[in-house]
């Protein structure tokens, strides 16, 4: 009777074991939320540095521009640059990847047992992209990202529209993209494609 029950035992113990290694882990909201921040930061502006000529010494003692003079010059160049760049209206875009895209819809042989939630816990719905788990890295959830066509023909499908990363795919893609599609027949219209993604600021 006891080698029975240890041998049970032995089973579940083994079988959740698997199951918890087979689950994939979730960052913690707090962990995902500084990932996006950090996805979408500003790349630190190369600024010119203004020019000081340097003059020898008099014995006057000649007025040398100070550390606050200068920083203060850079940042009014700074200022500057940005301001130009507003002015031109240049949007401000971050990390970009190329990669395959495929799309699906909400049939559990597309997705898993609950086929109408993301993997942040969100409802699917007409802009939620699923990424595969390399490109979490760089665009992790709640990243928001546009979509651009490289062969060119289907720009107008994504021209304008921002997609929000709120799902991930299974473990054995890499390098994927799946746009989420309310019917099957536009999913399968839709066929598989090389784009190119960027992050949006």
């Amino acid at each position: 009777m006891s080698h029975t029950l240890y041998r049970w035992m032995g089973v579940i113990l083994l079988t959740a074991v698997g199951a918890a290694s087979a689950t994939p882990l979730l960052p913690t909201p707090s962990v995902a939320a500084q990932a996006v921040r950090d996805a979408l930061a500003p790349e630190a502006p190369v600024l010119p540095q203004p020019s000081v000529s340097v003059q020898p010494a008099a014995p006057t003692a000649a007025v040398q521009p100070s550390g606050a003079v200068q920083a203060a010059q850079t940042r009014a160049l700074g200022v500057q640059l940005a301001e130009t760049e507003l002015a031109r209206g240049t949007s401000r875009t971050g990390r970009s990847a190329v990669v395959r895209a495929t799309a699906y819809n909400s049939t559990p042989g597309q997705t898993d047992s609950t086929p109408f939630i993301t993997a942040t816990g969100t409802r699917v719905r007409s802009g939620v992209v699923a990424l595969s788990r390399d490109l979490l890295r760089s665009f992790p959830y709640g990243s928001k990202i546009m979509i651009e066509d490289l062969s060119g023909r289907y720009n107008n499908l994504f021209r304008g529209r921002v997609f929000t990363v709120e799902d991930t795919m299974a473990a054995r893609k890499t390098g994927s993209l799946d746009i989420w599609m309310s019917t099957r027949s536009q999913a399968i219209q839709f066929g598989a494609r090389q784009v190119r993604i960027t992050a949006v600021r």
